[in-house]
């Protein structure tokens, strides 16, 4: 029977980006003209949105939160290279990148082979890291991305025979290299810049849903509304498919590393905080039955519900404890929550170590 490390991380995007633009997503929903006057005055906020603002508009709090992320993230990678897998299997979302118009499977399995790619061609169009990366490293920057076709070829092929109908691909559809939730997870698996020669298999969910395709997505301005998509998988058939990953990594010949790749509630998905802060309660009651090892308290949680926090991306670590579960690791090895009011999302990272 193979070992199976399990990693949960996060792939914030702003982290890739300079201290300058931590708050750029909170700044524009204060900026929302539909934004109810009163919370445009920081008195009217929660207390600890309070004090990670101050008197310098967040910019201290912002250093503070990437020094915990920066130093959450070196804890992972000593974890992953205490473990030294033979692939690393990634669960992330696919934000309107590969899974577009013309496809939305409910997940997937990219089957590709070494790919260089350029995470810094497009910056300048990304809303959320401005057009400058945090190691500047220029707009022609290439890095290799090894893959291992036979691993993801082995996994959709194990899925398969356990009724579990996962697609594939072989290149990618839409976005030129692999979507951010799995280019952000290596680059800041390698944020002190030693190299990253891990083989990676990447997994895709359409945790984006009913928003996917209407809203592309992405941030929308308070009171849009459009016509929405079909949901999502829901928690507990994610539940499922991270299960049957687990078996067939169990049962393979590799040593392999899951890891799920999400923050937790996005403010710009919550409707009660008026897109302007995560859903914090919600995630600190999950958070927790993660370390009690409450899997039930998880696999109970609907779609609809998720939904409601602006826990979408979420869906990744919904597979990531599955996996756990089937593997008979209910707790965490280490965990760590790390919360914030002001940086779009409350971020969570925790190991399952064999």
């Amino acid at each position: 029977m193979a070992e199976v490390l399990g990693l949960g991380v996060t792939h914030y995007p702003p982290l890739s980006g300079t201290n300058d633009n931590l708050t750029r997503v909170f700044q524009r929903a204060l900026a929302d003209p539909q934004l109810p006057e009163e919370l445009r005055n920081p008195a009217n906020w929660p207390a600890q949105a309070r004090v990670e603002w101050a008197s310098d508009d967040g910019r201290e709090a912002g250093r503070r939160h990437r020094e915990a992320l920066v130093a959450q993230f070196a804890r992972a990678r000593q974890a992953l290279d205490e473990f030294n897998p033979d692939l690393v299997v990634i669960w992330g979302d696919d934000q309107y990148e590969n899974f577009r118009e013309d496809i939305i499977p409910p997940y997937s399995v990219l089957a590709y082979n070494d790919l260089t790619v350029r995470p810094w061609e497009h910056s300048a169009e990304s809303n959320v890291m401005g057009d400058q990366n945090v190691w500047n490293e220029p707009k022609d920057h290439e890095l290799l991305v090894k893959g291992h076709r036979e691993a993801a070829k082995y996994f959709t092929t194990s899925l398969i025979e356990q009724d579990i109908d996962v697609s594939y691909a072989y290149k990618p559809l839409h976005h030129p290299g692999f979507p951010h939730a799995f280019l952000n997870t290596i680059l800041y698996l390698d944020y002190d810049r030693q190299g990253f020669d891990y083989p990676v298999v990447t997994f895709p969910i359409n945790c984006y849903g009913r928003r996917v395709i209407s809203y592309q997505g992405n941030i929308s301005a308070l009171g849009d509304i459009r016509e929405l998509d079909p949901p999502s998988p829901s928690p507990a058939r994610v539940m499922q498919v991270g299960a049957a990953v687990a078996r067939a990594a169990a049962e393979s010949p590799w040593r392999v590393a899951l890891i799920a790749s999400s923050s937790w509630s996005h403010s710009f998905l919550v409707e009660s905080t008026h897109h302007l802060f995560p859903d914090t309660a919600a995630d600190k009651r999950l958070y927790q039955a993660l370390v009690d090892g409450d899997l039930e308290a998880w696999r109970s949680t609907t779609l609809a519900q998720a939904e409601a926090s602006g826990q979408q991306e979420l869906l990744n670590w919904w597979a990531l404890l599955g996996a756990m579960s089937e593997l008979g690791r209910s707790t965490p090895t280490w965990s760590e929550f790390v919360g914030s009011h002001l940086f779009v999302s409350d971020k969570v990272f925790a190991a399952y170590q064999p």
